[in-house]
């Protein structure tokens, strides 16, 4: 079953919970575990690499430790990126689908489906959704209740559509 058919009204309302419910960072995102895709799934990434924008929602290029073709970042805090990680357990979680879970969402912002966690901390992490790779977003707490989150998604959707095709990721 195909839980995006149940989703939101798109950016709207994944905006308005960006904006609601905030957003947090550990750190500046300094250092990042790096993903380990498959080799199908790395090329992906080292596609979407390629074309990642200098700047996000005005903040340049600030990629974490170790370098990687498998992550990026923008800023400080940094908004980070991870390409090629597991599928989120709560993509397939009954309760998201129907929107009854309310740390989880999904909505689409210019062509691109995410699914949008609240972890514990109050960090938001979007992950991409039908697409052949899985793509993640983590942001800072300090972006929460402005417009930022919206921008960020919107100049990211561009490269994410251009290198990672839409299907289904691998399942891990």
């Amino acid at each position: 079953m195909n839980f995006f058919r149940h989703r939101p009204a798109g950016l709207p309302a994944l905006a308005l919970l960006i904006a609601v419910a905030g957003c947090s960072s550990s750190d500046d995102g300094a250092t990042m575990a790096v993903p380990t895709p498959d080799t199908k799934t790395a090329g992906l990434c080292r596609s979407l690499h390629r074309v990642l924008p200098k700047k996000l929602d005005g903040r340049s290029r600030n990629d974490p430790e170790p370098r990687s073709a498998y992550t990026a970042g923008w800023g400080s805090p940094a908004i980070i990126l991870r390409c090629g990680v597991n599928r989120p357990p709560k993509m397939v979680d009954p309760k998201v689908a129907e929107g009854d879970d309310p740390k989880a969402m999904t909505g689409g912002v210019n062509g691109v489906e995410w699914l949008m966690e609240i972890e514990g901390d109050g960090t938001y992490r979007l992950t991409t959704a039908n697409r052949e790779a899985y793509v993640q977003l983590v942001l800072p707490k300090k972006l929460a209740g402005q417009d930022h989150s919206a921008a960020v998604l919107t100049g990211i959707a561009a490269a994410v559509k251009k290198a990672i095709p839409e299907g289904i990721a691998s399942m891990t």
